[in-house]
Order: C-alpha cells, then sequence, then structure tokens
C-alpha cells in the first residue's frame, strides 16, 4: 500500500471540509488490525451531507452491507467496504483499491452528486 496515500487519508481524520450551498464532508480513518471484515487494517467513514445535515453520500467499512441480494449458493462476502449513494440506500459493495482511489472516487462522487443538485 502507497504510504503517501496512507498518510493523506489518516491525515483527514476528524476534518470537515464545508461545500457550496450549505454542503459539508466529514472524514474519519484510522488504522486498524487487519481483519477478515478489514483487510487492508483502515477503518474509514467519508460523508456528504446536505444543508439539513443528512448524509447522502457515504463510503465506509463500519458494518457489512445490508440488503444485498444474494444468490442461494453464492460465497458470503466478508470486507465490510461499501458506499450509501443517498438517504435511503443501506450500501452496495465498494471495491476498496488503495487509500488513494478511495479518496478519488469519493470526491468524484461528491462531485456528481453537487453538480446534480446544482450546487456546482
Amino acid at each position: 500500500m502507497n504510504n503517501s496515500g496512507l498518510d493523506e487519508l489518516l491525515g483527514l481524520n476528524g476534518v470537515i471540509i464545508a461545500q457550496e450551498g450549505g454542503y459539508w464532508v466529514k472524514f474519519e480513518a484510522h488504522k486498524v488490525r487487519t481483519s477478515n471484515h478489514v483487510p487492508h487494517g483502515i477503518s474509514y467513514s467519508l460523508t456528504l451531507h446536505d444543508n439539513y445535515n443528512q448524509r447522502i453520500l457515504g463510503f465506509d467499512n463500519a458494518h457489512e452491507p445490508k440488503g444485498q441480494k444474494r444468490k442461494k449458493y453464492t460465497a458470503r462476502r466478508t470486507e465490510y467496504d461499501h458506499k450509501h449513494q443517498d438517504i435511503k440506500c443501506k450500501g452496495v459493495v465498494y471495491e476498496f483499491e488503495s487509500p488513494e482511489q478511495l479518496l478519488i472516487d469519493f470526491w468524484k462522487a461528491v462531485d456528481e452528486i453537487l453538480k446534480k443538485e446544482g450546487v456546482i
């Protein structure tokens, strides 16, 4: 794992960044012991909130994605990486590649939502 991307992600822990239109993003990231659920050793939550303080986007690995449809005989997913794409989304699988890619994917999703909402 590239240390510069990891250092950047961990350095954002606790940071809140205001966006246009009253939207804001919040970062939480810590190193943790590797496990089947967190094989990369990073616990994270990157979220976008609207001007009503509702989370409207989230990338995290705090729990297993809920509501995933599985075929009867497929293996159960053990990694917890997922994203919430709107207020009601219970989470869809996110393929964690690296801390750098996580930040790129998060900011891309933030920009898409803010453009869709007419904020930027």
